[in-house]
């Protein structure tokens, strides 16, 4: 699913005037599977990434019979706006949900799933509480639900607030590579990606997160769809308990949490992922 490559597996909409995300649809159905499709399934990409991380889980789910279409959000990978700066978390939950629509369109006999990793678990988790009888299924893979405390201290909190006012662009640190991926080639592919963001976080874009964290603690007691999170014990980016307070909140009658001893890899999660998939789609 590789924006960069314009793959023949994926077809690129032209990017209008308007700030919107590039859209990214998946054929690879003609290519992998003579089967008709079992589900739609939209993943939503972490903070700094684009979509195109992603093929290779996108793969995976397509040899489920699955029809995975995603796209690089606002501020991210190719499509327009400042580097992860976005005036309101919600416009990315208006991008997925308008993605979602158009796929709808194409295929309303087929439920849909949505998939998402740490933002993109944020972000997941909104979109479907902006319409829960749309969505099948959510599975998340170390997913943004609380701020680490250790991070996000009340002085910390505070000054970020104060620094938004007067100096919202000032660049804070950049994402580890280290806690990306224990995998040396993973690390280097991610470091070496142009498409991803290696800059420093705005004040402006950790306040919209920390908007959101305030959303989701809102949205989880009204989550009853069934819910699969996987999440690595040693994940260094997204709090593992924030997993552990999702079983605990959401009304969901099935939902699992499967925790990955020292892992948190995007690709540690793949065959993961499609495991899971293939128990609870088959």
């Amino acid at each position: 699913m590789s924006n960069t490559s314009k793959s023949a597996l994926y077809s690129t909409e032209p990017k209008e005037k308007a700030l919107k995300p590039q859209l990214v649809g998946c054929h690879v159905n003609d290519l992998y599977i003579d089967a008709p499709f079992r589900a739609l399934v939209f993943i939503a990409h972490g903070a700094g990434e684009h979509c195109g991380r992603y093929d290779d889980l996108a793969q995976k789910l397509t040899g489920l019979n699955l029809l995975v279409f995603a796209h690089d959000h606002v501020g991210h990978g190719q499509s327009e706006g400042d580097r992860m700066v976005v005036s309101d978390f919600h416009i990315f939950i208006r991008d997925s949900l308008q993605h979602i629509d158009l796929m709808k369109k194409e295929h309303p006999e087929l439920p849909v799933l949505i998939l998402g990793h740490s933002m993109g678990g944020a972000i997941s988790i909104l979109t479907a509480s902006e319409r829960p009888s749309e969505f099948s299924g959510m599975l998340l893979i170390s997913p943004l639900v609380v701020a680490s405390p250790e991070v996000a201290t009340p002085i910390k909190v505070f000054a970020a607030k104060v620094l938004n006012f007067v100096l919202p662009n000032l660049s804070l640190g950049s994402i580890d590579p280290n806690a990306i991926s224990r995998n040396k080639k993973e690390m280097e592919s991610y470091t070496s990606d142009p498409l991803v963001y290696h800059g420093g976080m705005k004040v402006s874009f950790v306040i919209q997160l920390m908007n959101a964290i305030a959303r989701i603690e809102r949205a989880l007691p009204k989550l009853t769809l069934p819910i699969l999170v996987l999440h690595g014990s040693s994940d260094k980016l997204c709090d593992i308990r924030g997993s552990y307070l999702l079983m605990d909140t959401v009304q969901s009658q099935d939902k699992t949490l499967k925790v990955l001893l020292l892992s948190w890899l995007l690709g540690d999660y793949a065959v993961s992922v499609g495991l899971s998939m293939s128990d609870s789609e088959g």
